[in-house]
């Protein structure tokens, strides 16, 4: 399980910092990843409970305050294609010590621009996040 953290941890924060995928509401960081699920190795999709598929990609989303996961941050979306055609993401929490993550799938047929809704709860407050991102389902 090890493994999979240091993995999901890589994922959220090795991103170029021109292309960092990073949302402050206040002392509250959200950091997020798209990927594709066939990029996961198959012990690491089992154990993070992941359907590995060439169409079918993941969102992972890290909730941090001060470099710590936020225990009781709850995280709720959907993602919409270009044809405004939706599909609502359900987030599964994985924990391991004090990270955090909630990762989600979606399906993807096509190379195209998806739109991503996310609704960061946390204390009482919801936060909205939006953002697109280019997919690429392996060929």
């Amino acid at each position: 399980m090890r493994r999979l953290t240091l993995f999901l941890l890589s994922l959220c924060l090795a991103l170029p910092a021109a292309a960092e995928r990073l949302q402050r509401f206040g002392d509250l960081e959200v950091h997020y990843s798209v990927f594709n699920s066939s990029f996961l190795q198959p012990d690491i999709a089992t154990a993070a409970g992941l359907t590995r598929s060439k169409t079918q990609g993941v969102l992972n989303v890290a909730v941090l305050r001060d470099g710590k996961a936020v225990p009781a941050a709850q995280v709720s979306g959907e993602v919409k294609n270009l044809l405004g055609q939706t599909q609502s993401l359900r987030f599964r929490r994985v924990t391991e010590g004090e990270a955090a993550y909630h990762l989600s799938q979606f399906k993807m047929t096509d190379r195209e621009v998806l739109t991503f809704n996310l609704k960061v709860q946390e204390g009482g407050v919801s936060h909205s996040l939006t953002f697109n991102q280019e997919v690429f389902p392996d060929e």
